[in-house]
């Protein structure tokens, strides 16, 4: 294993100054970005629904230029690296738990929506302290740290093991892989690809880290999500078409005056000369994400649910792609 990060490539904002150690690169330009958000692990499975429509449709989505994946699109990206989408569907939809004979939220998941709820109502918090986004990501850090001191050291191999063992392949695909992260120590985004020096699993797993920190090297970084929102959609700035795949619908808890939103970015990004598509859950799906985002028995509903919608959609949006 690989744990020695040499060089995570940094988009810069404004506020924030580069991450010790990092390159800066110059803006990535191309004609096709593919950005998937986070969303727990429904979002995770709704975004290969999707995927897997569009491809059974005939429009392989796969193909872009440069693929931006956040906490769970982080997973997706990795997963695409290694398996076709019809394959991780049926992978899914396969693993299927019975079904739910009780209302969301009550019975098998109800722990885990429970937990979902603490971390969501501790982030408001610490939003509501913070004076911008650059402050919001160093307290989140902190707090991340903090849990960490608090831990019995052994959640960083289970977690690591946990990630492992969702990707089919472990290889980082040639084609430009971009997976978002935080440094909890000092609150900077960085973005960790192929020629950042480390491997592709620990990249997802620090990506993913929503509670403790993950280390890589001598680096702890937390969730990607906590870049910018969970699309982080400003990265695909200088390409020519950008996708953008969200699920929880472009929403961010942060205030609009700090600029974060998905509807900010992607306003940005026309203003720029891209062409933006998003997609969102079907109002009907909603249920599945926010506070239901970790429930098991969610997953093969939310593919099926993104499956039908990239169905739907893949003869609007060929034009568009192609």
């Amino acid at each position: 294993m690989n744990t020695t990060p040499s060089s995570p490539l940094y988009s810069a904002s404004d506020e924030v100054q580069p991450h010790i150690g990092a390159t800066t690169r110059a803006p990535a330009t191309g004609e096709r970005a593919l950005v998937l958000g986070g969303g727990g692990s429904t979002g995770n499975a709704w975004l290969i629904g999707v995927i897997a429509g569009l491809f059974d449709a005939g429009l392989d989505v796969t193909t872009a230029d440069v693929t931006i994946g956040t906490s769970a699109g982080s997973t997706a990206a990795a997963q695409l690296a290694g398996a076709t989408p019809p394959e991780l569907l049926a992978a899914i939809l396969a693993a299927a738990p019975p079904p739910r004979t009780r209302p969301v939220g009550t019975g098998r998941g109800r722990d885990m929506t429970r937990t979902v709820v603490d971390h969501l109502e501790r982030r408001r918090a610490i939003i509501a302290a913070s004076a911008n986004a650059a402050d919001m990501r160093r307290r989140l850090g902190a707090a991340a740290l903090e849990m960490d001191a608090a831990s019995d050291g052994t959640r960083q191999e289970q977690w690591r093991a946990t990630v492992a063992a969702r990707l089919p392949s472990q290889r980082w695909p040639e084609r430009t892989v971009l997976i978002t992260a935080v440094d909890a120590r000092t609150g900077d985004p960085v973005a960790f690809d192929r020629h950042s020096g480390i491997d592709l699993v620990d990249a997802v797993a620090a990506s993913c880290a929503s509670g403790p920190p993950y280390r890589i090297g001598d680096g702890m970084y937390i969730d990607g999500g906590f870049r910018s929102n969970a699309d982080n959609a400003d990265l695909a700035a200088g390409y020519a078409r950008v996708l953008v795949l969200s699920p929880f619908g472009g929403r961010t808890l942060t205030p609009p005056e700090w600029g974060l939103h998905l509807e900010t970015q992607v306003d940005e990004l026309r203003a720029r000369g891209s062409r933006v598509e998003t997609i969102f859950p079907d109002a009907d799906a909603e249920p599945m994400f926010g506070a239901n985002a970790m429930d098991p028995s969610l997953r093969a509903p939310a593919a099926q649910a993104g499956y039908d919608q990239g169905s739907s959609l893949a003869g609007r949006l060929a034009d568009f792609w192609r």
